[in-house]
């Protein structure tokens, strides 16, 4: 069995995609319709811009779902697709890139709710009142112990759990500076205050949640073509309407990616192809689900080197 998985916020790289869209017509036709859908050139912006302006929240989303379904139409037109696969799932804004990819989003839709969701969750706390920080070393259990017992009345808590020895966690950014040096007490290996611009998957995106709920409402999705391993249930889900509620419980909720992987490897899938920029995921999938085989599908060659 397989899956397809895509890429979350943190693999974006200028020139993403390029390859792709200068080798498949399919390819270049998503970027186009991802800057009609925009109204602005985000293609210019992934190609040819500056990295901080693409790492801009409301930028990157964008960028990285369109440059995993320019990857997936690669894919259809060397006759692979969503018939090839038994589930997908996604790393946080991945989510969507999966939902678009199974046919449960147009990609105009995706493009508009993520540039919304980056805007939405980056006015949603003012710049430097929230952070996170990846801790390494420790599992889950006691990194959201930490987390508890660091907030001192203020928002901390577990936001990715990645794998079994990565968990990040966000909230107000005095409490995650505790939380980090409490876990190095507690035996991390590390404790890395991550720069990203929002305390993401906290509590503190309570507004972005409820502008994504009003936008989601206005959005037709359909059923995916396969099963959705759901972010915040580590479980499959199919009804739209559950699709729906699940999308906005994602903006406050926790990544949860290892218990994703591992239902999916217990679910019978050997098999994981990482769909866009990177290999973020492809990592973390060996250290969870260790025999599984991992492709990464970005640019021709990892198509040329597939059909091989």
């Amino acid at each position: 069995m397989r899956a397809f998985v895509f890429p979350g916020q943190g693999a974006q790289v200028v020139g993403m995609g390029r390859e792709l869209a200068e080798a498949y017509p399919a390819a270049r036709e998503v970027f186009a319709e991802v800057d009609e859908a925009l109204g602005e050139s985000l293609s210019d912006l992934i190609w040819n811009g500056d990295i901080e302006t693409l790492t801009l929240t409301q930028n990157a989303q964008p960028a990285l779902m369109a440059t995993s379904i320019a990857a997936f139409r690669a894919l259809e037109a060397e006759g692979f697709g969503i018939q090839d696969a038994d589930f997908v799932a996604g790393h946080s804004l991945g989510e969507y890139s999966a939902l678009c990819a199974a046919g449960a989003l147009s990609l105009g839709d995706t493009a508009r709710l993520l540039r919304l969701r980056g805007q939405a969750m980056q006015e949603a706390v003012p710049v430097g009142q929230g952070a996170m920080a990846a801790i390494l070393g420790l599992d889950f259990a006691a990194v959201d112990q930490i987390a508890r017992d660091a907030a001192e009345g203020e928002v901390c808590q577990a936001a990715n759990d990645n794998d079994p020895a990565q968990v990040v966690i966000s909230g107000h950014k005095a409490a995650v500076e505790r939380a980090a040096a409490l876990a190095k007490e507690r035996g991390a290996k590390r404790a890395l205050m991550l720069p990203v611009s929002a305390p993401f998957h906290s509590a503190l995106m309570q507004p972005a949640a409820a502008v994504m709920a009003e936008a989601l409402a206005a959005v037709e999705i359909a059923a995916p073509a396969v099963p959705l391993v759901a972010n915040v249930r580590a479980e499959p889900v199919t009804e739209p309407g559950a699709i729906r509620r699940l999308l906005v419980e994602q903006v406050t909720g926790a990544v949860r990616w290892r218990e994703s992987v591992a239902f999916l490897a217990g679910a019978g899938v050997t098999e994981f192809w990482e769909i866009g920029a990177g290999k973020a995921l492809s990592g973390m999938i060996k250290r969870i689900a260790k025999d599984a085989v991992v492709r990464n599908i970005g640019a021709p060659a990892d198509i040329a080197a597939l059909k091989a």
